[in-house]
This record gives structure tokens, sequence and C-alpha cells, in this order.
């Protein structure tokens, strides 16, 4: 699933490539990605022009000049794909296809993912109960610390909860942990503040290293990216099961915790 550097990639690219140019076309192949019907959804696009993309966690959020917002999710499988009218088209299914003049913006695998039109209030309240930001200039070390020490149970299924911090799933969790030299599934209550200081320092290394990196995304974003998923080659631990740790050598292991796939070195990550 998507996390927080896949979408901010997206979201940098998109505002080289949309911002202020108008829909020309909505092509909606699946209904049910949609949330009204296929009409509206249609007329209100039509002519329309994204004058800002926000991320918000996992989540982009496209603003239309007229206070609409579209809202999109990928959730599981999901990418986005940007090409000429004149290209070929993707291989995978397109839920839903946009033409921003002479540019079609295709969103594949909206199986499980969606694209919402709604208003701003709308918008306001699907987000409000997500975590804050840890690229948020109002989030600091100090903020950080504060906000772990006041939770229980594991350090990985703490940062994936996106109502305590929004963005991380699970390769980024696994990859701060790691970074950090601390086992994903130690238990929050057993760190020092100095660890959980550490694992914001990891955090805001990790996650930077893998926005300005393309994230772990698949497909290319355009003809000619070579960005976008250069970062699935840079990751220590996750999905590495059974390759030398790159700090020691010591295998990595795969097992789970709370049905969620977990990645560590037994080596460097000590368990608390």
């Amino acid at each position: 699933m998507p996390e927080m550097p896949e979408m901010e990639n997206y979201r940098k690219l998109l505002s080289n490539e949309i911002i202020d140019v108008p829909v020309t076309g909505v092509t909606v192949n699946r209904e049910k990605s949609v949330n009204v019907p296929v009409e509206q959804f249609t007329a209100a696009l039509k002519g329309a022009r994204v004058i800002y993309v926000e991320r918000r966690g996992k989540f982009l959020v496209f603003h239309l000049h007229n206070g609409g917002r579209l809202l999109l999710h990928l959730m599981l499988g999901g990418l986005l794909y940007y090409g000429h009218v004149d290209e070929p088209r993707p291989s995978r299914s397109t839920q839903v296809e946009i033409t921003f003049g002479e540019h079609v913006l295709y969103f594949i695998g909206l199986r499980l993912g969606y694209l919402h039109l709604l208003s701003a209030r709308e918008t306001d309240e699907v987000l409000k109960d997500l975590g804050p930001e840890l690229m948020d200039r109002r989030m600091s070390r100090e903020r950080f610390v504060g906000i772990l020490r006041k939770r229980r149970g594991s350090l990985k299924s703490t940062l994936v909860n996106q109502h305590v911090i929004a963005g991380i799933g699970n390769c980024y969790a696994d990859e701060i942990a790691f970074d950090a030299g601390i086992h994903p599934a130690s238990k929050l209550q057993n760190l020092s503040d100095e660890e959980l200081g550490q694992l914001y320092d990891s955090a805001i290394r990790v996650l930077t290293e893998a926005a300005d990196g393309g994230g772990y995304m698949e497909l290319p974003f355009r003809q000619g990216d070579t960005l976008t998923g250069a970062y699935n080659d840079e990751c220590k631990v996750y999905d590495r099961e059974g390759e030398p740790c790159v700090r020691c050598g010591t295998p990595i292991v795969r097992t789970e915790l709370s049905g969620r796939k977990l990645f560590y070195c037994p080596q460097c990550q000590h368990e608390a």
C-alpha cells in the first residue's frame, strides 16, 4: 500500500503537470471507485482546474478552482500513470481517467481505493481523525516523544496507526525501526525517551530519503520517469527475508505481528 513517501512523490510530480490545466475529459470505468453518479462526477470535473495538490497522510487532495475537492486513497494496489493522449495506454485496467489538455491521468487498481468528489467541509470531515504529520513544521522531537509516551503496545502497531501519526505503513515502520536499531515488536512503555527521540530522528531521515528517492511504487509515473519506485532497491529490511543485513550480515527475519508482516535484523535490533 502506498505510504507517505509514495504519495508525496506523486504530489510533487502532479503539481508540476496538472495545475491550472482545464479538465477536458473524464472516463469512469468502475462506478464503485467514485462516490456520486458517473454523470454528476463527469459534469463536475469537465472544465474544472486543479489549483493545488495536497497530501494528508496517505491521501491526496486535489483542490479544484470552484472550491470542490477530489479525495484520493490508493489503498492496496493503487497506482497513478500520466501519459500523452497519443501514447499507448497503461497495460493495466484503469478505473478512472481524467484528461488534462493533451495528457491523461490514469487511476489504476482502485479496487479497494477510491476517488471521491467532495466539498471542502466533507473532505475535512473524512480527514479529521488523522494524526499529525511527521513533516509538519509544528512537529518536533519533543512532541513526537510526548505522543508516543502516552501510548502502550508495540512500536510497529503504533507507527502504522493513522490516528497516532499519519502516513506510515508496514514498509516504513520496519525501515524506521531498523534505522533506529530497535525491534519493531518492542513495547513502547519499555522504551526510554532517548530511544523514542532516536525513532523520531530515524523516521525523519527514512521518510525524507524515501520521498526524495521516489518511494517503492512498481510503475513509473510517466514515460521516461526513472525516479518513481527507485527507493524499492534502498529498503534495508522490508521484503528482504533471508538477505544479509547491510550492517552485520545476519539474515533478515520475517515474522508476523497482529496479522502484519514484520521484517527485522535479529542481531542489530534489540527488543525492549
